[in-house]
């Protein structure tokens, strides 16, 4: 079934929960959408999500909660019970809704293109861009393109974490390296990494999810003969040494994994950390000089730090 009836409620933030958790309960499988403006706004400001060209949130008094229904034949019966429970909500803790209850019909497929007014073509350091697939490009001479759609793995090139990653990359990775790339996520720095000329890519990730997607963004950039995608925990699953290993991850991670890192390391191998807010900065690079790693560079964007060390012998 590809026909959904959405059903949007605009309440209070003191409803929210309430709102959400009926939404919920009353048959939305797919779970229940909260758009607070508070929150978007919030995430814009620090940097910590890839929020591409969301606007901020000029009216912050007002939570949209929404849900989506099969349209069967329990449909009219469910939505006359949602009206009954708001309205009981309402006899508990006062008035708390923005209009009436708002419904449309919505495909799957709506779903799938709602997005796609956010994200756009996107230049990261000198020659390197990644284009959306529904948008057309004319790239320049020089120009390395990954063709890459917003999913369900981290890793787009806007947020600050990966494109710092992406510019470093880009200095410093030479023809015919190997490369392993830990926590994947969508495998954008592994392409990023196959483009610039690196010939034996590991790329590794926990999660299922991302390796699957990370597999069919490699085969769609056709890079799939430089770049084997794993999954396994850290460097589990790699073998031999490498020139480089990437790690965008969060500063926790980082710490468990720096043990590790010397004996995964080429004599003069680069480690390049990132995912590191800049308060834990200092505690990553302490760790890092104590497993016998030289710090040579730290970036910093917004209140997020990539690390890039090397292994001195």
């Amino acid at each position: 079934m590809d026909k959904w009836l959405e059903v949007s409620v605009k309440v209070n933030h003191t409803a929210v929960e309430a709102a959400a958790e009926l939404l919920r309960s009353l048959g939305a499988t797919n779970g229940v959408v909260i758009e607070d403006p508070v929150l978007v706004n919030t995430l814009r400001s620090s940097g910590a999500w890839e929020l591409c060209a969301i606007p901020e949130q000029k009216d912050t008094q007002i939570v949209t909660v929404k849900a989506y229904y099969p349209q069967d034949d329990n449909l009219a019966e469910r939505l006359e019970k949602i009206e009954q429970e708001l309205q009981l909500i309402e006899a508990r803790i006062g008035t708390f809704r923005f209009g009436p209850t708002l419904f449309r019909t919505v495909s799957e497929q709506d779903w799938a293109n709602e997005w796609k007014q956010y994200f756009h073509v996107t230049r990261v350091g000198k020659h390197l861009v990644i284009k959306p697939s529904w948008e057309s490009f004319t790239p320049e001479a020089e120009d390395k393109v990954i063709e890459l759609d917003p999913g369900m793995a981290f890793g787009t090139g806007t947020h600050h974490t990966t494109n710092m990653c992406m510019e470093i990359l880009e200095q410093i990775v030479r023809p015919g390296m190997q490369i392993f790339d830990v926590g994947t996520g969508s495998g954008i720095l592994s392409m990023t990494a196959a483009l610039l000329g690196a010939t034996n890519i590991k790329a590794v990730d926990i999660d299922a999810t991302a390796v699957r997607v990370a597999a069919a963004n490699i085969r769609d950039n056709h890079l799939e003969k430089a770049i084997e995608v794993k999954q396994g925990d850290l460097l589990q699953g790699t073998q031999g040494q490498a020139d480089i290993i990437i790690a965008n991850i969060i500063a926790a991670v980082i710490l468990m994994l720096l043990p590790d890192i010397p004996g995964k390391l080429q004599p003069h191998g680069l480690f390049l950390a990132s995912g590191i807010i800049g308060e834990r900065s200092e505690e990553i690079t302490t760790a890092a000089v104590q497993q016998g790693l030289k710090v040579i560079d730290i970036h910093r964007r917004g209140e997020w730090v990539a690390i890039l060390m090397e292994k001195e012998n």
